[in-house]
C-alpha cells in the first residue's frame, strides 16, 4: 500500500532558514496492515501523516501509495487521491466534525463532496463504529470517546483503501482509548482497510502487531510482536520469556547501510560527548565500541 524510498521534506521559513523536516525516510506498509507510528516532538512522524494524507508535498525521494506517484501527481489528481484513495482521522475532534450536523448528516459530508450521497450507507457505518444509536446526535451531545468513533465513520465515508489517523487517542481516557482501538482493529479486519496510526501512547503500541519508530526524520526502529517475530526469523522463545516481553525492536538499515542507535545505548558505553564508534567483527557479530576507551587502553 505504502512504498517509500530515501523521502525528504524541506520547508523554507520566512527568514530563508530551511527547517529539513524528513531527511531520506523509508517505509514499507501492506495492504490490510494495521500499524502505528510513534516518535517524539519534531521526529518528522506528523509530517509523515500529513504527505501521506496528500496534505503536503514531499521535496524528494520516492512516494507510491496504492500505486500512485504522490511526487508526479496534479493538483486535480491530488484531490481526487484526497477523496477516493485516503481517509483522515484527526485528534482534533473540532477539525473532524461540524458541530451544526447530526452524526449522520457528517458521515454523510464527504459523499456529498465526492457526489455519492447514501443516507443508508452513513447509518451503515455508525454502526459499523458502535454509534448508530447516536446519528442524530451534534457535537455538544456527543462525549470525546463518542466523538473519535464518528470521526472514525467520517474518515471512512468514501471507502478509502487507506486510513489515517493522528493520535486519535489523545484527547481520551485509557479506557475509551482501548474501545477506539478495538473499533480500528474491527474495521481492519472486516473491511480489509490498510490503518496507519501516530500514537504517542504505549499501552495503544503495545497491542499492534507492528509499530515503526522515526527519529530526526528517518525511520530508526521497528517494535514487531513477538508472534510474528518467531513466524518471520524462526526465533525460539521460551514461555516466560514471552508472557515478560510482547514485542521485541529491531534497528533499521537505510538503503545506504546506515542505522540509527539509541541514545541510551551510546551512554551505556560512555558515547556522551563522542561522534566516532569503533566498529569490529567479532564471530559473526557486529561490535560497536567506544574508541577513546580503546585509545585509554593501549
Amino acid at each position: 500500500m505504502i512504498h517509500c524510498r530515501n523521502m525528504m521534506k524541506i520547508y523554507k521559513l520566512d527568514n530563508e532558514i530551511e527547517v529539513i523536516a524528513l531527511q531520506g525516510l523509508d517505509l514499507d506498509v501492506e495492504k490490510g496492515e494495521l500499524m502505528g507510528i510513534i516518535g517524539s516532538s519534531g521526529s518528522g512522524k506528523s509530517t509523515l501523516l500529513n504527505i501521506l494524507g496528500g496534505l503536503d508535498r514531499p521535496s524528494a525521494g520516492k512516494l507510491l501509495v496504492d500505486g500512485k506517484d504522490l511526487l508526479r501527481l496534479s493538483d486535480k489528481e491530488l484531490v481526487k487521491y484526497k477523496l477516493e484513495t485516503v481517509g483522515f482521522v484527526w485528534q482534533n475532534n473540532a477539525r473532524n466534525l461540524l458541530p451544526y450536523l447530526t452524526a449522520v448528516e457528517n458521515v454523510e459530508l464527504p459523499m456529498l463532496l465526492k457526489g455519492r450521497h447514501k443516507r443508508e450507507r452513513a447509518i451503515e457505518l455508525l454502526e459499523m463504529v458502535g454509534m448508530g444509536h447516536r446519528k442524530y446526535s451534534r457535537l455538544n451531545q456527543l462525549s470525546g470517546g463518542e466523538q473519535q468513533r464518528i470521526a472514525i465513520a467520517i474518515g471512512l465515508a468514501n471507502n478509502p483503501r487507506l486510513l489515517l489517523a493522528d493520535e486519535p487517542t489523545g484527547s481520551v481516557d485509557t479506557k475509551t482509548a482501548d474501545i477506539i482501538l478495538d473499533v480500528f482493529r474491527t474495521l481492519n479486519q472486516q473491511l480489509g482497510v490498510t490503518i496507519v496510526i501516530v500514537t504517542h501512547d504505549t499501552q495503544l503500541m503495545k497491542k499492534m502487531d507492528r509499530v515503526v519508530a522515526i527519529r530526526d526524520g528517518k525511520t530508526s526502529s521497528e517494535i514487531l510482536r513477538r508472534r510474528i517475530y518467531e513466524e518471520e526469523f524462526i526465533t525460539q522463545l521460551d514461555e516466560s520469556e514471552e508472557e515478560s516481553e510482547s514485542h521485541v525492536e529491531l534497528a533499521v538499515l537505510d538503503s545506504a547501510g546506515r542505522i540509527q542507535i539509541p541514545k541510551d545505548y551510546l551512554e551505556g558505553i560512555g558515547m556522551n560527548d563522542v561522534n566516532k564508534v569503533r566498529i569490529e567483527l567479532e564471530e559473526g557479530q557486529i561490535v560497536l565500541k567506544n574508541p577513546n576507551l580503546k585509545i585509554q587502553e593501549e
